[in-house]
């Protein structure tokens, strides 16, 4: 074998090459060394510009978002806007029907900018970084927001804007059967709504608080304050969508029983029932029948029988025969019961349910409609009608017909302006936001003949009923005991204060302070009129009321004092709740005390508070005590 073919037998070694001389070299993969250290210097760099790429991402589109939601934000706050009352916009204002342009194309606008925001924060970095223990808080809080009000605009305020009326260009008329028909179009759609506003709520209120970008914390404690004042409105919209189609006469005429209320003399539910009117509704057209006064119905007795408990702690006062004691309770339906029975038995008609407003109602509506002229000239706006009504009025009429008169045809202006506004598809949105506001006050109660309708009712403050279930409650109810006109100058507060826990229940310790701001001279006499006849000497502006406490189901009352002393108070059960009172004489220019100790078995945190709406709303303060631990 020759040396040629004897080099080719051998077997070549991995990893060996020959040189030109046929001796064996270096390793080939030793030259690929540095090119695989470069590849690794690269991804281990990539791998950590990652995580910095992510954060700049987040960063950017996080601005972007904010962007889109800032621009959201006004949109809202044009829509706010387009339904809020102008201060002197009157009837015909020419930019009404431009306004309900603009809701529509807001809620358009608002919708967009919201998808765009939550397009924005749902990139592939967004996710992964929720995930980070403490890092990841404010990307969570901020995508949860974004993704909070997507849902509002589209889902929400969407389905709200179309089922109100579009306003026609040159065209007043139709506004409450317009809108009544677009409610019942929509109804489904704006039941769903109210439930998405309250899932948002919910999520909303679920996102982190506290995190380490205060930037994120004022964007969720914004958009939770929106969220909190929207849900219940949604709420009460989807209410309305059930309630107004057959209380407005969608099925059938329907014809109620309105009354003006007088909180010049202090009632259980606002005031002395006064002048009243008969209200008909036929497809959402509303008109009023006929305007009378508590004359008219002084005597009648109403066939309505009230419970025991009812005749247990007013049967004394006669309130089913005596039209001024008939509200002598706060619970709305008791009076509503007594007016609808006695209209049936004064005029053999029977109405479909029962309304109560005051002269602060009609201011709010007057706010909307703009002033009202009545005979003679006087005017009644938004700013006088409270004092016109409930003192100037009896220092300009000495004469009790006339006066009552009077009464009837300030009714009568503030009605007529009420049904153009209701007929006027511009106005519409307006005032339908200031009955809002008057039910939210309680200020306007509305009791249903049709127990479907009172059930639905009784779930919303519009009821004016009294809670008959278990809980924590506070509630100071003045009836005017002298027969006066003067708690047009009363001012009231209470303040309700938990303190420990205690076997049986929790110690609380009730402060009503009652002032009497009327002046000692200058009054009319009708104002100052004592019916009650003091056996003890009097000065003119010297009131006299009776004062109930309304106290948790359950509750006892440990001890009182009236103005440091111990005083004695009768007790009475009403609705389940217990109910302790007293009469308080109050002269002109002062204060007077009552401080009451009970023991509340439910005090477990704040209490439901009952308002009584009378001239000057009551100031309450709410001292909670917290859970108590077994």
């Amino acid at each position: 074998m020759t040396e040629r073919t004897i080099r080719r037998a051998v077997p070549r070694r991995p990893g060996l090459r020959r040189d030109a001389v046929g001796v064996p070299g270096p390793e080939r993969s030793g030259d690929r060394a540095p090119g695989r250290r470069r590849a690794l210097r690269v991804a281990l760099l990539s791998a950590a510009a990652l995580p910095l790429a992510g954060a700049a991402w987040i960063g950017v589109t996080g601005l972007l978002a904010r962007s889109e939601l800032t621009a959201a934000q006004r949109d809202l706050d044009t829509l706010r806007q387009s339904v809020v009352p102008a201060p002197a916009a009157g009837p015909a204002s020419a930019t009404a029907p431009t306004a309900a342009r603009d809701r529509g194309q807001a809620v358009r606008s608002a919708a967009a900018h919201a998808a765009r925001a939550h397009d924005l924060t749902t990139g592939p970095a967004w996710y992964p970084a929720t995930l980070l223990p403490f890092l990841g808080e404010p990307v969570t809080t901020v995508r949860g927001a974004a993704y909070a009000a997507d849902r509002l605009a589209g889902d929400v305020l969407s389905p709200l804007a179309r089922s109100l009326p579009a306003a026609t260009p040159g065209s007043r008329g139709g506004g409450m059967s317009q809108a009544l028909t677009a409610l019942r179009t929509h109804a489904p759609d704006v039941v769903r709504a109210a439930r998405v506003a309250a899932e948002v709520r919910a999520d909303v209120h679920g996102l982190p608080r506290s995190t380490w970008l205060p930037a994120a914390d004022r964007a969720r404690a914004e958009l939770a304050e929106q969220v909190d004042r929207l849900a219940p409105v949604m709420s009460d919209v989807s209410l309305a969508a059930r309630l107004l189609p057959p209380m407005l006469g969608a099925q059938g005429e329907r014809r109620y029983f309105l009354t003006f209320q007088n909180t010049a003399e202090a009632r259980g539910t606002g005031g002395l029932p006064g002048a009243f009117a008969v209200l008909r509704a036929d497809r959402g057209r509303l008109s009023f029948e006929r305007f009378g006064n508590n004359t008219e119905m002084a005597t009648v007795k109403a066939n309505v029988d009230l419970g025991a408990d009812f005749t247990a702690r007013y049967g004394g006062y006669n309130p089913t025969s005596m039209w001024n004691n008939s509200n002598l309770s706060p619970h709305f339906p008791y009076a509503a019961r007594i007016w609808a029975a006695a209209w049936h038995r004064h005029t053999g008609r029977r109405v479909d349910g029962v309304l109560a407003i005051d002269p602060a109602t009609l201011s709010r509506f007057l706010r909307v409609t703009g002033p009202a002229r009545m005979p003679g000239g006087i005017q009644l706006t938004a700013d006088n009608v409270v004092d016109l009504t409930e003192r100037a009025s009896y220092a300009m009429y000495d004469d009790t017909t006339r006066r009552k008169a009077f009464f009837v045809k300030a009714a009568r202006a503030a009605a007529g302006r009420l049904m153009a506004a209701a007929d006027d598809s511009r106005q519409l949105p307006a005032l339908l936001v200031a009955v809002h506001d008057a039910q939210g006050d309680g200020r306007l109660k509305v009791w249903s003949a049709h127990a479907a309708e009172q059930r639905l009712l009784e779930t919303r403050s519009l009821a004016g009923a009294l809670p008959d279930t278990p809980g924590p409650f506070a509630g100071v109810v003045v009836n005017n005991a002298a027969g006066s006109k003067l708690d047009y100058y009363l001012d009231r507060s209470l303040i309700w204060e938990a303190k420990g826990c205690a076997h049986g229940g929790r110690p609380v310790t009730a402060t009503v302070t009652l002032t009497n701001r009327a002046p000692t001279a200058g009054l009319p006499g009708y104002v100052t009129l004592r019916e009650d006849r003091p056996r003890h000497r009097t000065r003119p502006g010297d009131n006299r009321l009776m004062v109930s406490y309304y106290a948790g189901v359950g509750a006892d009352l440990t001890g009182a004092t009236l103005d440091g002393r111990p005083v004695p108070l009768a007790s009475d059960v009403e609705r389940g709740h217990s109910v302790f009172w007293l009469n308080v004489e109050l002269p002109a220019g002062s204060s007077r005390t009552l401080v009451l100790h009970l023991r509340e078995p439910h005090a477990d945190r704040a209490p439901v508070v009952l308002r009584q709406p009378l001239v000057m709303p009551q100031r309450t303060v709410l001292k909670p005590g917290g859970a108590c631990h077994a």
